[in-house]
């Protein structure tokens, strides 16, 4: 049996290719000059809180090697953080601390840190081992999302996100992605976690993409993927549609967490998201994004975007 595809049945079937959006879509909609608003998550915060928009809550920034080996000054008692790179990309250098243990601290995935182990750590980010380009960069001390138990049976520690593909400020493809147990419990995709297609209009996940592989089930829980309501999806499509004016990107990926406290929360955003979107939704993007450059309307707001989507692409 033979996995090539000719590109005619790929265009046929509506799947965007990488060139087709780097030319039509990132090239034409996102001038460079507003990559920082993405590419620098302590900007996007920033703009976020001034939109009024939900994010998780930044305990402080640790910006050169003095702070660094002072950071349990900003912690502020609290026992469980994430540490993140501010200009990193795909999910590397991120630290998720669960609790203090003794003189150290536990990591999500059983591991012991010492104190010097994290100072060591903050250091790399500041040297920008995982930044674009190895710039000098600064660390994200942050709350650690806790996240809704509708995902328990089908996440394996970390926490989940939502990735939602916006065009012209229109939500048109979403998936749910899932920490494994290879994925060492982060949501990217390319670390070995699931992506789960989402209906757009009900909120439902449907079938999943493991290594680029069709899956019915999580690889380390065996639980079905499909027929889980996203809590919250309404919210959800209004957080990620309300990107385009918070950036002025025409395509983005939007990423947010659901926090079993606090809801829906913008966790990042990307101006050149991946495409195994389609692959997890069984559906390719173009014919979406050509009808919402035919019929999304250019005046309507975020609330009106999202109505429509959820009317025009019911499954």
């Amino acid at each position: 049996m033979s996995w090539f595809v000719p590109p005619w049945k790929l265009r046929e079937a509506g799947v965007l290719s990488l060139n087709a959006r780097n030319a039509l879509y990132i090239a034409e909609g996102n001038p460079r000059r507003l990559y920082p608003r993405v590419d620098d998550k302590l900007l996007t915060k920033q703009l976020a809180l001034d939109a009024g928009m939900a994010v998780p809550d930044l305990y402080g920034v640790v910006s050169n090697y003095h702070d660094a080996r002072r950071f349990e000054r900003i912690l502020d008692g609290h026992d469980d953080f994430v540490i993140k790179p501010a200009r990193g990309a795909g999910g590397d250098g991120i630290v998720v601390v669960t609790a203090r243990l003794g003189e150290g601290f536990l990591k999500i995935n059983g591991a012991r840190l010492s104190r010097d182990d994290i100072v060591h750590h903050l250091g790399n980010i500041l040297s920008g081992m995982y930044s674009f380009g190895g710039r000098p960069d600064q660390a994200m001390v942050e709350y650690r999302v806790q996240p809704d138990d509708v995902f328990a049976a089908i996440s394996h520690l970390g926490v989940p996100d939502v990735r939602v593909i916006v065009h012209r400020g229109f939500p048109v493809l979403a998936m749910l992605r899932l920490p494994t147990r290879v994925s060492g419990g982060k949501a990217n995709l390319h670390q070995g976690a699931v992506g789960t297609g989402i209906d757009i209009a009900t909120g439902l996940t449907a079938h999943g993409v493991w290594h680029e592989d069709s899956i019915d089930r999580h690889p380390d829980t065996m639980q079905p993927l499909s027929g889980i309501t996203i809590p919250g999806w309404q919210r959800i499509l209004e957080l990620s549609a309300r990107g385009y004016e918070l950036t002025g990107l025409g395509y983005l990926g939007v990423d947010i967490v659901i926090d079993r406290t606090h809801g829906p929360l913008i966790l990042e955003l990307n101006a050149r998201p991946g495409l195994s979107i389609q692959i997890a939704n069984r559906r390719g993007l173009r014919s979406r994004l050509e009808l919402i450059d035919r019929e999304g309307g250019k005046d309507l707001d975020f609330a009106a975007r999202a109505a429509f989507v959820r009317e025009r692409f019911a499954a």
